[in-house]
C-alpha cells in the first residue's frame, strides 16, 4: 500500500523545515525590533556564516540593512506563545521589546539586543552585504561574531535534550501557530 500523497506546492517547504525557529532582533540607533523566523541554517564552518530568510518588506530587513547586524536567538518551549506573537505582529507600528514585556542585553561585539531568558542561545550576526541578490531574495547572509548557550542545554560543542531542560529545548514551526520540540533525541549506532 503507498501512504504517499501528493503535497501542495505552498506546504512543500514544510517537508524540510525542521530547523529551530528563530527570534531575529535588530537595532538602528534608538529604533529596535524583534520577529520570528522559521528558516534559518549554518553555511560555512570557518567563518562561522549564516543565513536567515527575511522579508525584504518587514521592519526588520530595514533594520538590518541600516545597520549591518543582527542577532538570532532560539528560543525554548516555554517562548511559544511569545514566539507565535511576535511572529504575528508588525514592529513598525509597536516597540515589541515593551509590548511583551522583554529584557534584551546588549551584543559584546556589534551590540545587537539579545534574548537570554527563556532562550537556549543567541548569536551576535554582521551582515554580509550581496547587492546583486539584496533586491532579489529575502535571504540575509551573515558572519557571526559572538555566540552563547545555555549550558544546561548545550554544552562542549553538543545539543543535550534532556527531560529536565524541557522548557529550554528549540522549538521547530510547523505552520499556522503548530510548533514542536526538540527532544526524544536518538542515539546512532556504527553499523
Amino acid at each position: 500500500m503507498n501512504h504517499f500523497q501528493p503535497v501542495a506546492l505552498e506546504h512543500a517547504s514544510r517537508l524540510v523545515n525542521h530547523g529551530p525557529t528563530v527570534l531575529v532582533t535588530s537595532a538602528d540607533g534608538a529604533r529596535r525590533n524583534v520577529m520570528a523566523a522559521a528558516w534559518s541554517m549554518p553555511v560555512e564552518f570557518t567563518p562561522p556564516r549564516i543565513a536567515v530568510v527575511i522579508d525584504k518588506r518587514t521592519y526588520t530587513c530595514e533594520l538590518v540593512a541600516a545597520s549591518g547586524a543582527f542577532g538570532v536567538c532560539l528560543p525554548g518551549t516555554a517562548l511559544a506563545d511569545l514566539t507565535y506573537a511576535l511572529g504575528s505582529t508588525s514592529g513598525r507600528t509597536l516597540d515589541k521589546f515593551e509590548r511583551y514585556g522583554i529584557g534584551a542585553s546588549r551584543g559584546p561585539v556589534l551590540g545587537m539586543p539579545l534574548l537570554e531568558a527563556g532562550c537556549a542561545a543567541w548569536l551576535e550576526c554582521r551582515l554580509i552585504r550581496e547587492p546583486h541578490a539584496e533586491d532579489a531574495y529575502d535571504t540575509c547572509f551573515a558572519e557571526v561574531v559572538a555566540a552563547a548557550a545555555d549550558a544546561r542545554i548545550f554544552a562542549g560543542g553538543h545539543w543535550s535534550f534532556r527531560e529536565d531542560n524541557a522548557d529550554l529545548q528549540t522549538i521547530h514551526h510547523l505552520g499556522g501557530g503548530n510548533f514542536v520540540r526538540a527532544g526524544g533525541t536518538l542515539r546512532a549506532r556504527q553499523l
